[in-house]
């Protein structure tokens, strides 16, 4: 289970979605206080449907296809999720004098899916090597 390079994987994309999303700001309102994804009922959604899918894809160790399926889920998911900041960030105004609206927390999608494509391959090799010795029986 967790000697298995995709489940090293899944676990940082629990933590990129789970845990760091609490602490990295997505953006700054004009007051100048930090937005976090909690404020918006639509974000804490996303970012929660898709760290369950990856808890549930960490456990279901022993079925790779289900596994494999629900790592494609977790892409669109983050997919739509970065959507829904680029929208966001393209209808916030420009750089004020004092600080930057956007944050860095707009790009923990892109690491998420970056990581998620890394432990589908993953999956997909153990997958094949399987299936590879299983024909040689």
């Amino acid at each position: 289970m967790i000697q298995r390079i995709q489940t090293v994987y899944l676990i940082l994309t629990f933590i990129v979605t789970g845990v760091l999303v609490f602490f990295i700001p997505l953006w700054t309102l004009n007051n100048g206080k930090a937005f976090y994804f909690m404020q918006d009922q639509v974000y804490t959604i996303l970012l929660g449907l898709s760290t369950m899918l990856t808890i549930i894809s960490i456990i279901s160790y022993k079925k790779r296809q289900n596994q494999f399926v629900m790592g494609r889920l977790n892409i669109i998911l983050n997919l739509i999720l970065l959507g829904l900041f680029v929208y966001r960030s393209l209808n916030l105004s420009g750089e004020t004098v004092t600080v930057s609206e956007k944050g860095i927390g707009m790009f923990l999608p892109i690491v998420a899916i970056v990581l998620l494509v890394l432990a589908n391959k993953a999956i997909k090799k153990d997958e094949d090597l399987v299936k590879s010795v299983d024909r040689l029986r």
